[in-house]
């Protein structure tokens, strides 16, 4: 299994691994990795892997069963298993998706709705809502975002067991990703302190410290999506 070096570190920019294998789709699978995999509608990370053959560009980072695995140009050569390797972050757009993502934890406490989906870009973003009628004030929700946001509260982490989440099913708020469960274990992001929590939720993906670090955003289209849902989009201001 991959050692993912960036759920205790969001901020490790570098780190030298090894290669563990080749996957039959091209892949190259590394036995620890500052590089987040695609999945619970953030992307996967993109950077620049360094060894004796040269600088090889990677361009996407994606899951290989409880691996993960780095995707380089189609026909490059790649190092082969058991060389030692040196990995540097495209941090640039990983910052913004981690900015991103908290924004979208915070638009989830401003409208205390079910999320039916959701997708995380380089500076913008969005959540699908079980939202039969359209908001009334769609500045009002900006300017309360904006408001949590400047609040600069802390963004920290902690581990539960699955049936500590069986038994707690409302601190899942998306109905279209299922929190990963069956490893015995499952991660929880927590917004504010445990004496004033904002948010706490279950969540795989990279965030920023603080708050105060995602900076102003502004709030995009409110778009009906079905029958109930409504799509509501953010951008980093």
């Amino acid at each position: 299994m991959t050692e993912a070096l960036f759920r205790a570190d969001a901020y490790v920019r570098s780190a030298t691994t090894t290669v563990t294998r080749h996957t039959e789709a091209g892949g190259l699978v590394i036995a620890a990795s500052i590089f987040y995999p695609t999945g619970g509608g953030q992307p996967g990370d993109s950077g620049w892997l360094d060894w004796s053959g040269g600088r090889l560009a990677i361009l996407d980072t994606v899951k290989d069963g409880a691996d993960i695995a780095l995707i380089a140009e189609p026909g490059a050569a790649l190092p082969p298993p058991g060389a030692p390797v040196s990995l540097t972050l495209d941090w640039e757009r990983r910052h913004l998706h981690m900015r991103i993502h908290t924004a979208l934890h915070l638009l989830s406490v401003v409208l205390p709705l079910p999320v039916s989906g959701g997708a995380i870009g380089a500076g913008k973003g969005r959540l699908d809502f079980d939202m039969p009628e359209p908001p009334e004030n769609p500045q009002a929700i900006e300017d309360a975002l904006n408001a949590l946001i400047a609040q600069d509260f802390a963004v920290t982490d902690q581990w539960i067991t699955d049936d500590e989440l069986a038994a707690n099913p409302g601190l899942v708020k998306t109905m279209s990703v299922r929190p990963p469960v069956g490893q015995g274990r499952v991660r929880l992001v927590r917004i504010g302190s445990a004496t004033q929590q904002i948010d706490l939720q279950p969540c795989g993906g990279t965030h920023v410290a603080r708050t105060g670090e995602t900076g102003r955003v502004t709030l995009g289209k409110i778009e009906k999506k079905g029958k109930q849902n409504r799509r509501v989009s953010l951008s980093l201001a």
